[in-house]
């Protein structure tokens, strides 16, 4: 309860960091400008930044680095083992509040449209964005609680000093992977971005040029944790891997327990 507790405490950093990057993201252009990459349709269409773009990403930057630095880990996520385990939790509570965020978008849509037959002409396109940014990191998210798919049937049966060969040639696979994506992608990326291309619908999100940087970035994040999982994981005993989870039994059986308790209490 106290974890859950204190991980509830600390979600206005990632409040206030999706706040600031959602004016950013929509106004990036500007900062575009700013850097003098700006092409004839931008200068056409924005401004350079100003005194409170730069502020807000000043802000967004602020939140992101102390956010980090105090993200704690709820129930059942184990415990922080490294700086950079703070950052992948970090996001992942950006990554619950665009889940929040979406939801709400889809349901308000379903309202518009159904109850009042007002449909939106962004909520759709809105809707597709998030869901990008949700899935890539909730893969980050995935690879700090190491709960990615594995498969254990010969992994178990090997002695540790052979786990950690598998350990290591598995984490070398990712970091190949995800240099060839870098090195294959990162021209096609950087043209949308600085080009700022966008979805071409009424709303007009900037999605392709949003979503293509952010694949690569997420990739070069995913590589680091993967790493940094290896350095961390390295001395620690041989674990065993069942059909099922006994660990998450166990912890199904104490909240269960827990909750028959208070329910009790109260009564």
């Amino acid at each position: 309860m106290g974890d859950n507790t204190r991980a509830l405490k600390g979600i206005g950093w990632p409040i206030l960091f999706v706040a600031c990057m959602a004016w950013i993201v929509w106004y990036f252009p500007r900062f575009i400008l700013l850097a003098g990459y700006g092409n004839d349709n931008l200068n056409s269409s924005y401004q350079s930044a100003g005194i409170v773009d730069l502020a807000i990403a000043v802000l967004a930057i602020a939140a992101f680095f102390i956010g980090a630095s105090k993200t704690s880990t709820t129930a059942g996520e184990g415990e922080v083992e490294s700086y950079f385990d703070r950052v992948s939790l970090f996001l992942a509570r950006v990554c619950m509040l665009l889940i929040v965020i979406l939801v709400s978008v889809m349901f308000f849509e379903v309202v518009m449209r159904y109850v009042f037959e007002a449909p939106t002409l962004w909520a759709n396109e809105l809707s597709l964005w998030m869901a990008g940014f949700i899935f890539l990191l909730s893969g980050l998210y995935a690879m700090q609680q190491r709960s990615h798919i594995r498969i254990y049937l010969l992994y178990d049966m090997f002695p540790r000093w052979l786990q950690h060969i598998a350990d290591v040639i598995s984490t070398l696979l990712i970091a190949v992977f995800a240099g060839a994506l870098v090195w294959g992608a990162s021209k096609e990326a950087s043209d949308k971005f600085f080009r700022w291309e966008t979805f071409g619908t009424a709303f007009d999100p900037p999605i392709p040029a949003t979503l293509k940087p952010m694949i690569l970035i997420v990739i070069v994040f995913i590589t680091i944790q993967a790493i940094v999982n290896l350095i961390v994981d390295w001395n620690k005993e041989a674990e065993t891997h069942g059909i099922v989870d006994e660990s998450e039994f166990e912890d199904m059986l104490a909240q269960s327990g827990q909750h028959q308790h208070e329910a009790g209490r109260h009564d």
